[in-house]
């Protein structure tokens, strides 16, 4: 059955939505009232690398600033934590569960959008950066205008600018390659050319142009996306130099891993890699180094954003956030698609102008996950949500209300570089619950004792109640579910799991 309150009047390239209800509460009508919306999103940040969270070597004074002047959700995840799924979530809402994007895999959306709605209600809705790796058949995904730079695009906006701007250079691609980088992996050297034709700095520089030349007649909805610290790890030379000579935090080295087995060498699809000496500290450097850069370049941005908002007599609204987190050598794994912190764990940041009424540097360790952006900044902005949207608005939360946001979050991946790569995971915020479909392998970590998740407690006698109860949790989610994970009433192990379940709730047939 397909659960929805909206009527798709125009085509999928181009969707238009009639989206049930009004604006209601808070922010009145399409007045100045509305509040101009700046959502920041990295790609592959992991949620621990703020200083305000006391990391041993990033330093984010700007990222730390935000979040005294909001909310930091520290226990913020991706419910299917690789690119495509967790941008689809993040644009429509919905669980996985509910839209079938159970893993690395892409389906049109067919459901409104975030910036579908925001445009429907008035606003501009604008992308500048890395896209949201979504099917060409899904146009857009409701913004407006986009002015597109990533790392793997040829001809893009950005991949024009720097072959404008820096001829000899060949474009993005080949830059990347003569310069020793990956794409993909752990390679690190500093970025060869001049800081300001870094893809972060082109970023922020054109976000800058949107602030700038955007009717203040119309609220702005303004989507500023990154590349970094994705690879290439290639950090401007200031950022990489200093990190080489700094005390590089060690990876986590959980006592449940068997080491022996863990191979020195290789790649995808081998993903459980342990590099020891100078290829990891250049690859910490890189990636450590580009997130310091994002922190440096945004903080001109989130000024003009603030000073474009107050010269309009409008509101605003920031959320910083990311896609999925980096392994970067936890446990011996890199990269993401895992349930542990590293991968699955993402920032999450929500500060606004004083009249929202937020609370200033409040930190919540309750779930939430990206399909919880849609339904709050919604409701932000005076829009009613469509109801097929899965995610909890925290708007109540924002505002210092004491509530329980969600009893147990559920997230998952589906086969991706390896079949034992499969997991269920549910966490309350302190507990996080793993099962690995493909063996059967259960993990049990006390997140506020041991973040690292170094000590499974599974093993352990004592947790033996613990383990049978988030059994029950995860039998009672996976009731039903086609790929035949619970028979009898037991979890099964072996079962098929596809990255795309056509029988979902609200899946449609490609078009």
């Amino acid at each position: 059955m397909q659960r929805r309150d909206f009527v798709k009047t125009g085509s999928v390239a181009g969707l238009v939505y009639a989206v049930g209800g009004d604006v209601f509460g808070g922010v009145a009508g399409r007045s100045n009232r509305q509040p101009n919306i700046l959502l920041i999103m990295p790609d592959q940040m992991r949620g621990d690398c703020l200083s305000v969270l006391s990391h041993p070597v990033v330093k984010t004074p700007t990222l730390d600033k935000l979040a005294s002047d909001g909310v930091l959700f520290e226990r913020a995840y991706a419910t299917v934590p690789s690119c495509i799924p967790a941008r689809y979530a993040m644009l429509t809402g919905l669980s996985p569960q509910s839209s079938g994007v159970v893993g690395f895999a892409a389906k049109t959306i067919t459901t409104p959008t975030l910036p579908d709605v925001l445009a429907s209600h008035g606003y501009s809705t604008v992308l500048v950066g890395r896209n949201m790796h979504q099917r060409p058949e899904s146009g857009t995904c409701g913004y407006q205008k986009n002015i597109l730079g990533s790392t793997y695009e040829e001809n893009d906006d950005y991949d024009r600018f720097l072959r404008r701007e820096a001829p000899n250079s060949g474009g993005i691609r080949n830059l990347i390659r003569s310069s020793g980088n990956s794409i993909n992996l752990w390679p690190s050297r500093p970025w060869p050319l001049s800081d300001h034709l870094h893809p972060t700095a082109w970023t922020v520089a054109r976000s800058k142009d949107v602030i700038r030349n955007e009717s203040p007649d119309k609220p702005l909805f303004l989507t500023t996306s990154f590349y970094s610290p994705h690879p290439p790890l290639f950090s401007p030379k200031k950022y990489f130099d200093q990190h080489m000579t700094s005390a590089l935090p060690e990876p986590a080295r959980g006592n449940w891993v068997d080491w022996d087995a863990v191979p020195s060498e290789g790649h995808p699809p081998y993903t459980r890699i342990w590099f020891s000496g100078e290829r990891r500290r250049r690859a910490q450097a890189g990636y450590f180094g580009l997130i310091e850069q994002i922190d440096t370049e945004i903080d001109s941005l989130i000024r003009q954003f603030k000073e474009r908002s107050e010269k309009a007599g409008r509101p605003w609204v920031i959320v910083f956030t990311s896609d999925h987190g980096e392994m970067l050598f936890d446990h011996g794994y890199f990269r993401k698609c895992e349930p542990y912190q590293g991968a699955a764990n993402i920032p999450f940041i929500i500060a606004a102008s004083p009249e929202m009424g937020l609370e200033h540097g409040l930190r919540n360790r309750q779930p939430v996950c990206l399909e919880d952006i849609m339904p709050t900044v919604l409701a932000l902005a005076g829009v009613r949500a469509p109801s097929c949207v899965d995610g909890t608005n925290l708007v109540p939360v924002l505002r210092g209300k004491r509530q329980n946001i969600r009893e147990v979050l559920h997230f998952e991946h589906a086969r991706c570089y390896s079949d034992e790569q499969e997991f269920h995971a549910l966490t309350d915020g302190r507990y996080k619950y793993i099962w690995r479909p493909a063996t059967g392998r259960e993990q049990l970590f006390d997140l506020d004792h041991d973040p690292s998740e170094i000590n499974d407690l599974s093993l352990a006698d004592s947790f033996t109640g613990q383990l049978e109860m988030w059994r029950k949790r995860l039998r009672k989610r996976l009731e039903g579910r086609p790929e035949g994970f619970v028979q009898n009433g037991e979890l099964v192990t072996g079962r098929p799991y596809p990255p795309l379940n056509r029988t979902a709730p609200l899946f449609e047939n490609e078009l």
